[in-house]
């Protein structure tokens, strides 16, 4: 496999610039990440990295909301942002002619936000407005119940977007004491992947970025602790039974990540996971199930999802222990192994065809190994795992004393107890 351009370098103020060249395309892409999301945010603050991302959007000291949107849009890319619990990102994606107009846009947008507090209200309103949209979807409302639970106290278990008071709260000084402690030196990343030359990003870098200055002011927060926690919620609106029913695992760098990978695949990654095949093909219980792995730096959890009828929710719950404990009990067959490897791998691979997955990649595995893999060692990775190394780590997980659940919907006397969690 052709080895993939990677350079790195760094600023004397401590901005790290990561770049893959990429001969083959017409595109660059390239993003300023904040390499500390929701979960350095007190109580109080809940949210307020969600909206200082929105608010970057709305003018600086050299253009006004209009001109940033205007000026991407007017050369065919495109300009976006996300903040998860452990990363802000800005990114945007243009031609490679383009990169020092659009690169321009996105370092003004990061360095001179202007914090306006007329801005500042109506932005309340709009995420007010989402944080609706979203607790109307019950999806997404049993996820937050449930990781609201299992790290109970802590901000890996509050919501990004923040809660009504939350964010009524913020003003002008909150936004701007936080943005100040965070948006230094040492916690910026910036990564492009693409037909880019890597003394071009660091000149455009340091151009924008070598006059900041750091102010020490990085956390590390202690592990959380998690909690199984059964929790049964009733809203009488739903039709449908919502469950998420999970367990501790490893962190995101943990040396068994790929064995985690792996278990997660053959169990609800897919439409020939055995979860999809026995809960939907088989029984006809759900429309949706699944399992997904939501890893941190320091915790982990494995998780199903499944949505049903209130009559059918005992039987998916057992439906779900019974994999759990099959799992447990007998090796992979080899052919599953290898299904579940190569599902992963082609993934992996089809995920790394564009240039923003790449400039994604490289910022992750900065931000969370501080150190780039190559696609040959992450598929070796891959290759190495072992039917015994997944059932050993089966064991481990699907401990009844350690399975967390949540419940949402219209319950009608529906009750669930530690007794029925067996596996």
């Amino acid at each position: 496999m052709k080895t993939r351009e990677v350079e790195a370098a760094v600023l004397p103020n401590g901005v790290r610039i990561i770049t893959e060249a990429m001969p083959q395309v017409r595109s660059v892409a390239v993003g300023v990440w904040i390499g500390s999301g929701s979960r350095r945010e007190a109580p109080r603050e809940n949210g307020i990295s969600h909206f200082i991302e929105h608010m970057l959007f709305k003018g600086t000291t050299n253009r006004s909301a209009e001109q940033i949107a205007r000026s991407v849009d007017s050369i065919g890319g495109n300009l976006d942002a996300f903040t998860s619990k452990e990363m802000v990102s800005y990114n945007t994606k243009v031609l490679d002619e383009h990169l020092p107009v659009a690169f321009d846009v996105l370092s003004d947008m990061v360095l001179n936000p202007l914090f306006r507090e007329e801005d500042i209200e109506k932005e309340k309103g709009v995420i007010l407005e989402e944080l609706k949209m979203e607790v109307d979807n019950p999806e997404y409302l049993i996820h937050e119940i449930f990781c609201g639970n299992f790290w109970k106290g802590h901000p890996l278990g509050k919501s990004i977007i923040g809660t009504r008071d939350t964010i009524r709260a913020f003003d002008r000084g909150m936004i701007e004491r936080y943005y100040r402690s965070v948006y230094e030196p040492g916690n910026i990343l910036i990564t492009a992947a693409g037909n880019l030359r890597h003394e071009e990003i660091v000149r455009l870098v340091e151009s924008r970025f070598a006059g900041l200055t750091p102010n020490g002011s990085r956390v590390v927060d202690p592990a959380p602790p998690t909690h199984a926690r059964l929790v049964l919620r009733d809203k009488k609106s739903l039709e449908q039974m919502h469950l998420c029913l999970g367990v501790p695992c490893y962190p995101l760098p943990h040396e068994k990540r790929f064995v985690c990978y792996v278990l997660n695949t053959l169990l609800g990654g897919g439409m020939s996971s055995r979860l999809f095949q026995n809960i939907r093909e088989r029984q006809g219980l759900a429309y949706s199930v699944f399992s997904e792995l939501n890893l941190y730096r320091d915790s982990g959890c494995l998780m199903v999802y499944a949505g049903t009828s209130i009559e059918s929710a005992p039987k998916v719950v057992a439906s779900v222990l019974d994999e759990f404990r099959a799992v447990k009990e007998n090796p992979v067959p080899p052919e599953e192994l290898r299904r579940a490897k190569d599902h992963l791998k082609g993934s992996l691979m089809l995920g790394l065809e564009s240039t923003s997955s790449r400039m994604a990649n490289l910022a992750r595995q900065e931000l969370f190994f501080g150190r780039f893999f190559s696609l040959d060692e992450i598929m070796e990775g891959i290759e190495a795992v072992t039917a015994e190394e997944v059932q050993q780590v089966a064991r481990g997980f699907f401990d009844p004393r350690k399975i967390a659940l949540a419940v949402l919907g219209r319950l009608n006397g529906f009750k669930i107890t530690r007794a029925d969690l067996s596996c």
